[in-house]
Formats: C-alpha cells, sequence, structure tokens
C-alpha cells in the first residue's frame, strides 16, 4: 500500500468543516441546506475510501476498527452489493 500524508490534511478539513458551522449559523436557510448536504459528500467519501482499503487488501476488521464499528459491522454497511453476497468468511 502506499503511503500518502493526509492526517494534517483531514485536521484541516475539520476546521474548516466546523467554521462552516459557526458561519452558516449567522447565514440564510439555503446555506444551512447546503452545509447538510456535506453529510451526504461525507458519506461518499468515506465509501470510496473503503473501497480504497479493501482493493489494497485490507480486512473488514480493520476497517472496523478505524470506524468504531465490529468487522460485520462494517461489512454490513459499507460492502458493496457483490462483496454482501460471497461468503463472509473464506
Amino acid at each position: 500500500m502506499r503511503k500518502v500524508e493526509t492526517l494534517e490534511w483531514l485536521k484541516m478539513l475539520s476546521r474548516m468543516i466546523r467554521a462552516a458551522g459557526r458561519r452558516v449559523a449567522d447565514a440564510d436557510e439555503h446555506e444551512l441546506s447546503q452545509l447538510a448536504q456535506l453529510r451526504d459528500d461525507l458519506e461518499s467519501a468515506i465509501k470510496v475510501a473503503i473501497q480504497g482499503q479493501r482493493a489494497a487488501g485490507r480486512s473488514w476488521a480493520h476497517i472496523g476498527l478505524a470506524l468504531g464499528l465490529s468487522r460485520q459491522g462494517a461489512f454490513q454497511r459499507y460492502a458493496l452489493e457483490r462483496e454482501q453476497k460471497k461468503p463472509l468468511f473464506g
């Protein structure tokens, strides 16, 4: 697996999202809607990241641990439909 330094970048992104919440607190409702859309964007980004982790050979146990889920919980939530049709063991 190639090493990509992303921790500082993710910390910066987290600060930006928190700042966006503060800015939207004084904004109009359409801006609140845009902020809420970030939930879907983040969930999509997580799914892409998990697909990449799986393609690189990461186990569901490792992914679950990173997400604070059990192996089975991570699999049930994030496995692609074609992967869910395969047995989990084997």
